[in-house]
C-alpha cells in the first residue's frame, strides 16, 4: 500500500459547502447518524461533524490508506466519527454491524479520489509513469496490468467504449493486443504513449490528452464501479429514514445515469396514468432536491479543476420522522 500525504494538505472537496447545505435539514436532528459512502481523506464528513455537534458519522472506503488518513484528520470528534473498510455496496450489512438500521444523510462521491491521483505509485494518473494498477483497495483483486494483458481483443474495445466513451476503442485495443503479443504491458507511461499513438493525429491535437479516456475505462472496469453503484445506491436509500437526504457527486455520464434513473423513479408515482390519486404502493418515496444535475460555479472550477465534470443529485426521502422509529443506534 501507498500513504498518502499528511491530513492537513488534504484539499477542499467538490461541492462541499453546498452539499453541507442540502443535507443540514436531515443531519440536523438529536441523534442523526449520516454516511459518507466515500470517505476518501474525509473533507466532507469533516464538514459535517463540524457544523451538527450531536451528528455521528459512518464513514466508508475501501482505500485502507484513505482510512488511515480521514481516521488522523477526524480523530479530534471522537466516537461521533466510525470509519468502515469496505466496498460501499456493503454499507447496509457494516452498519448492521453496529446495530444501525436507519440513517438521516447519505453521501456519494464517486470516482477516484485527488488524493490517488496524485500518489503516481497508485497508476490512476496517465501523465505519471507508474505500475498499471488502479485498484482503489491496493489488498485485493485484479489489476490495470492484468486487464490490459489478459482481456480478449473484443472485451477491451467494448470497455474502451462503453466506460471510456473511447471513440477509437477498436483501434486502441488492437494495438495494446499487438504490443502485449511482443512484451507485458506494465507501466502506464507505456500504456499512454501507445494509446496515443494509436489515436489518429487529427484527433490528437483536441480533447486533452488521448488516453484520459482509456484509463478512466480500465479504472472503471477494475474496481467494477458502475456494478457496485447499481447496488450500493437503492440498498443505501432504502435504509433513509423518512425526512432523511442523500446527495450524489457524478462524474462520469453513465454514473450520473444510473443515479438519475435511480432518483427519479423513487420521485415518480408508479400508479396508471389518469388516476385522481395515488393507489396504495405507488405513492413517491422521495423528493428531488436539486432540478436535474447540478453543475459547479466557475469558481469552483478555477479552485479545483477536477470539478469541471461533477454533477450533483439530491433528494429527500418522504414521509413523517420519528426519531424513534427505525433507528438503532
Amino acid at each position: 500500500m501507498t500513504r498518502y500525504g499528511a491530513p492537513e494538505t488534504a484539499h477542499v472537496p467538490v461541492f462541499r459547502d453546498t452539499i453541507s447545505r442540502l443535507l443540514a435539514p436531515a443531519l440536523d436532528r438529536d441523534g442523526a447518524i449520516a454516511v459518507d459512502a466515500t470517505l476518501g481523506a474525509g473533507g466532507h464528513t469533516e464538514a459535517f461533524l463540524e457544523s451538527h455537534p450531536g451528528l455521528r458519522v459512518f464513514g466508508v472506503d475501501r482505500d485502507p490508506d484513505a482510512l488511515e488518513l480521514a481516521g488522523e484528520r477526524l480523530a479530534r470528534f471522537g466516537d461521533r466519527f466510525t470509519p468502515i473498510h469496505a466496498v460501499y455496496d456493503e454499507i447496509v450489512d457494516a452498519l448492521a454491524e453496529h446495530d444501525v438500521d436507519a440513517i438521516d444523510g447519505l453521501l456519494f462521491d464517486l470516482g477516484v479520489s485527488s488524493m490517488q491521483l496524485d500518489v503516481a505509485e497508485r497508476g490512476f494518473a496517465y501523465s505519471k509513469d507508474a505500475p498499471l494498477d488502479m485498484r482503489m483497495d491496493q489488498t485485493t483483486g485484479a489489476t490495470a496490468e492484468d486487464v490490459v494483458n489478459d482481456y480478449g481483443e473484443r472485451d477491451l474495445a467494448r470497455i474502451l467504449r462503453v466506460y471510456g466513451e473511447e471513440r477509437f476503442a477498436s483501434r486502441i485495443a488492437k494495438a495494446i493486443v499487438t504490443r502485449r503479443a511482443r512484451q507485458r504491458i506494465t507501466s502506464s507511461a507505456d500504456l499512454a504513449e501507445l494509446v496515443r499513438d494509436a489515436v489518429p493525429a487529427a484527433a490528437r491535437r483536441r480533447g486533452g490528452n488521448p488516453a484520459k479516456r482509456s484509463f478512466q475505462a480500465l479504472r472503471i472496469e477494475v474496481n467494477a464501479e458502475l456494478d457496485v453503484l447499481r447496488r450500493a445506491l437503492p440498498s443505501a436509500l432504502d435504509i433513509l429514514a423518512p425526512g432523511g437526504r442523500v446527495a450524489v457527486l457524478s462524474y462520469h455520464s453513465l454514473e450520473d445515469r444510473i443515479v438519475k434513473r435511480e432518483l427519479t423513479d423513487r420521485a415518480t408515482s408508479s400508479a396508471p396514468p389518469g388516476l385522481p390519486m395515488d393507489i396504495p404502493g405507488t405513492a413517491p418515496t422521495m423528493r428531488l432536491l436539486t432540478k436535474g444535475a447540478q453543475a459547479p460555479s466557475e469558481a469552483e472550477i478555477a479552485a479545483n479543476p477536477r470539478a469541471a465534470s461533477a454533477k450533483l443529485r439530491a433528494a429527500e426521502a418522504i414521509g413523517e420522522h420519528d426519531d424513534n422509529q427505525g433507528r438503532d443506534s
